[in-house]
């Protein structure tokens, strides 16, 4: 069985995620979503909200496993026998940086491979910091996130006026 991880923040998880981890499927038989938690970062949403929003779309997809994890990747992939880790790639920066990690990855553990994805053209300018700023203007997000997001953004941002 071909498992796969693609780690992220994923805050929040926006159209371009869903292309990554939809096109993901078709490579391995079974792909680990892996929210990385990154304590230098204020995120919008909690890691744990954050695994509900992504289990909430994938709750009956057997073939996505949503875990939240704290420090090197290549470890986590190591304790969890993982040898595919999947980077969605939008433009020349993305890949440099990118490119940069899986070197370091690789000389941390051979035997994992990491797999380019570029983003679908329609979604390759969008970002979750691009999606928070158009959201703290109350900016339309239909095209850069699924609805269920744009609700739970939405409630975020309200309660944070308040």
């Amino acid at each position: 069985m071909r498992v796969g991880i693609y780690a992220g923040s994923f805050d929040p998880l926006t159209n371009g995620h869903l292309n990554i981890i939809e096109r993901s499927k078709g490579i391995c038989d079974k792909l680990v979503v892996a929210i990385a938690i990154n304590r230098e970062k204020q995120p919008l949403f909690s890691v744990e909200e954050r695994l509900e929003i992504i289990n909430n779309y994938y709750k009956d997809d057997s073939s996505i496993e949503v875990v939240s994890f704290v420090g090197l990747l290549v470890e986590f992939c190591k304790a969890k026998g993982i040898y595919y880790i999947i980077r969605g790639v939008r433009n020349i920066t993305d890949f440099e940086y990118e490119m940069a990690i899986a070197t370091v990855n690789s000389k941390l553990n051979p035997e994992i491979e990491t797999i380019f994805l570029m983003t679908k053209g329609e979604y390759a300018f969008i970002s979750s910091k691009m999606v928070k700023e158009i959201a703290s203007f109350n900016g339309d997000l239909t095209s850069l996130v699924p609805q269920f997001v744009i609700d739970k953004i939405q409630q975020k941002y309200s309660q944070e006026r308040f």
